[in-house]
């Protein structure tokens, strides 16, 4: 009788096992997809509005959370997220550097979504929880060693409907709205789901969840007058070289004058097209980052090939240098050069990248990975604003990198750029999505600062971008070739040029002031059960 009734008493037992199961991973599968999704919504696919539904998945596992379950889920959002975004840094090194970096990347957004659960106690906790996650954000474009904005949800927007927004309040507040509007969904559909099953509907949370919907697509669409691309001071013709590299990978280094014959080449085959009447006279010229690796400062022959290329061309142009000092650190510079004086001024990049350009705890990096060697010397940071006057147009320059951090291309509009020119050399990156994700941050800062944006590259993408974050005209990767647009020149400031980073301070106020108060209210309640004589967790929060 016995084994019959263990033996009626198993079945039942196996499905709620696999519920269960089912239930423990369910959550974390979830946290996991949600970071996919952020991944997918950025270029080359034109899959932005994936981040909402990614936010909403996140909002559903993190709700209510503890704060140590919450890391963990946070963990796994952050992997999902970063492991593929950031897969072409191992394009050349290997998965090793590549994958510690989405490692110690992903500990960011674990901590962000930690603060996110905690601050869904809250009431309207969806606009508390986007604001800690531009906290995450803001945190992560700054440290360890100068920051990796990388990845940061605005520059998955190039083609949103929340872009005007950039506007306003930058990249902080576009991230803010993305994120806002995401979790706002995934409140909408848990109070309808309430509704279902209670029949009762608060009108005030219920109102708070479809406003947090509603305000963000809302405040986009009112800010759209303020993306115009209006020559306010005319028109400027603008020439970018792209005179692509031997080979790929980081072997081209090896090949630095035939980089920087290429561009000479390409530039003079402009010149001769200028001279048929095949291609309109520009009025100036602006090559990429690492053009001419040789120092034109100290190797004669490459400044002469320089200079005999800009005289053909006729008019100044903006050629990137390594620049070797016989002591201290090389400098990645950007040069004017002048077809009748030669280099008259020069700008060193200042967000210089770490284990790239410079390797930070060498001895111990190179435990790790013996490429690290590949950079004998390293580059050191330029300290002042690059704004050139060429030909009477003030171009601002974001070198390569740079373009990912706030301060870099607001910086030259603040110091009178008409036009931003973003120089750049992804050919150590290959024909990975680095290019493709670096060209989105350049059309986000076109609309933040109303600038058309000039992007000439060694291999490509190069591009020429309107101020409203259209782009014109753009090359293939890996193919010699030269653009040559009309832009128009602007010098009004958008809001989100004079707010500069007021609009991030607040976000971070009211994260830190949400998380502040949640901390507060868990502290009481500890104290209260514990004279209560209840047992009390520390650590973990009082959600369950």
């Amino acid at each position: 009788m016995s084994a019959t009734v263990t033996a009626l008493d198993t079945p039942p037992s196996a499905p709620s096992g696999l519920r269960s199961l089912l239930r423990r991973i369910v959550r974390p599968g979830a946290a996991a997809l949600a970071g996919v999704l952020l991944f997918l919504s950025f270029p080359p696919r034109p899959l932005w509005w994936l981040a909402l539904p990614a936010f909403a998945l996140l909002g559903w596992s993190l709700y209510g959370r503890r704060l140590r379950p919450a890391f963990g889920l946070g963990y796994l959002t952050g992997l999902g997220f970063l492991l593929p975004l950031l897969s072409w840094t191992g394009e050349e090194v290997g998965p090793l550097p590549w994958i510690a970096l989405a490692a110690i990347e992903a500990v960011f957004v674990a901590v962000a979504c930690m603060g996110m659960a905690a601050v869904s106690r809250l009431p309207a906790w969806p606009v508390w929880s986007a604001a800690v996650w531009i906290a995450g954000e803001a945190a992560r474009a700054r440290v360890p060693f100068g920051g990796f904005p990388w990845g940061k949800i605005a520059f998955g927007q190039a083609d949103s409907v929340f872009l005007p927004l950039a506007a306003v309040g930058g990249t902080p507040l576009l991230g803010f709205a993305v994120a806002l509007c995401g979790l706002g969904l995934y409140e909408t559909v848990r109070r309808v789901i309430d509704f279902r099953r209670t029949g009762a509907l608060p009108r005030g949370p219920m109102a708070a969840a479809l406003l947090t919907v509603l305000v963000p697509v809302t405040a986009a669409l009112a800010a759209l007058p303020l993306v115009d691309d209006a020559a306010e001071d005319g028109t400027a013709t603008v020439a970018a070289i792209q005179g692509n590299v031997p080979r790929l990978g980081l072997d081209f280094n090896s090949q630095r004058r035939a980089v920087l014959d290429n561009h000479v080449r390409r530039t003079e085959e402009l010149a001769a097209e200028v001279e048929a009447g095949k291609v309109v006279q520009p009025d100036f010229v602006l090559w990429p980052e690492n053009s001419s690796d040789l120092d034109p400062y100290r190797n004669a022959d490459a400044r002469l090939v320089i200079d005999e290329a800009v005289k053909a061309i006729g008019v100044p142009t903006v050629v990137g240098a390594v620049v070797t000092p016989d002591t201290g650190k090389l400098r990645n510079t950007l040069i004017e050069w002048d077809p009748d004086r030669g280099p008259v001024n020069t700008y060193d990049k200042r967000h210089v990248q770490p284990f790239g350009e410079y390797i930070p705890m060498r001895s111990v990096v190179r435990l790790f990975s013996s490429d690290v060697d590949r950079v004998r010397r390293d580059f050191g940071p330029g300290d002042k604003v690059g704004v050139f006057d060429l030909a009477g147009t003030k171009v601002g320059l974001v070198t390569c990198f740079e373009a990912a951090f706030d301060d870099a291309a607001r910086d030259t509009v603040t110091h009178g750029a008409q036009l931003i020119s973003v120089p750049s050399n992804n050919a150590t990156f290959g024909r990975s999505e680095m290019t493709y994700q670096q060209l989105a941050m350049s059309r986000v800062r076109a609309v933040e600062h109303g600038r058309s944006v000039v992007v000439p590259v060694t291999s490509g993408v190069s591009a020429v971008i309107m101020p409203d974050g259209k782009i014109v005209q753009r090359t293939e990767m890996f193919t010699p070739d030269a653009l040559v647009a009309k832009v128009p020149l602007r010098s009004s400031l958008t809001p989100a040029t004079r707010l500069g980073t007021w609009p991030e301070i607040a976000l971070l106020l009211i994260a830190a002031g949400c998380v502040g108060v949640v901390s507060v209210q868990g502290v009481r309640g500890r104290r209260e059960r514990a004279a209560a004589g209840e047992p009390v967790a520390l650590g973990t929060g009082d959600a369950g």
